[in-house]
């Protein structure tokens, strides 16, 4: 096991894909020996975001996402062929980086979380725990991500506290249990394939 705690004043800040606004990227990983890290080499990224008016999201062709609102509420995904609902914060959704998507914000500006990783490269998970308990990790990468002030953690039987809006990035070569002692946290899970 790996551990490496990322704090959020050295998180990176850069403007959306389509220009509409600024992401704060929290982690990512690029193809080994690109040239450039940029969209083309992206193999996975967790950020954060706010969304402060209704707009349309960057197309990104190849590119599965996951999402879910950490501040605020009432935002809607819309697409041609369905919406997601994520007016509760800490619900996840999944969608295509193809869809073509606009937001829909009912109650004023949300923050949120995404996942993203390039399909086939990559199989991703996002999900909130709320309360303590157990879990067993996989063997991958996991971001433990500190969404409501202070958290703290179990894993692997070492103890850890993480402060609002830090994240503790996780390598596991092997199957490892966490466990939420305190607080509210985000867990983004990369297992990188073939």
């Amino acid at each position: 096991m790996k551990t490496t705690l990322l704090k959020s004043e050295h998180y990176t800040r850069s403007p959306w894909k389509n220009g509409g606004g600024i992401f704060t990227d929290i982690a990512d990983a690029h193809r080994e020996g690109s040239p450039a890290r940029d969209w083309d080499s992206l193999l996975w990224r967790f950020a954060a975001t706010p969304i402060v008016a209704p707009g349309p999201f960057s197309h990104m062709p190849g590119i599965d996402r996951l999402q879910m609102v950490v501040g605020g509420r009432g935002l809607v995904l819309k697409s041609p062929t369905q919406d997601f609902d994520e007016r509760e914060p800490f619900t996840t959704v999944r969608f295509t980086g193809e869809m073509e998507i606009v937001t829909a914000l009912e109650a004023g500006p949300v923050e949120v979380v995404n996942l993203m990783a390039r399909r086939g490269a990559a199989e991703i998970e996002l999900d909130a725990i709320k309360q303590p308990g157990e879990r067993m990790l996989p063997a991958g990468t996991h971001l433990v991500y500190a969404a409501r002030g202070e958290c703290r953690i179990r894993l692997g039987g070492e103890d850890f506290a993480i402060s609002h809006e830090n994240t503790l990035k996780v390598d596991l070569a092997e199957a490892s249990r966490l466990a939420l002692v305190s607080g509210l946290i985000v867990l983004a899970s990369i297992r990188l394939v073939g």
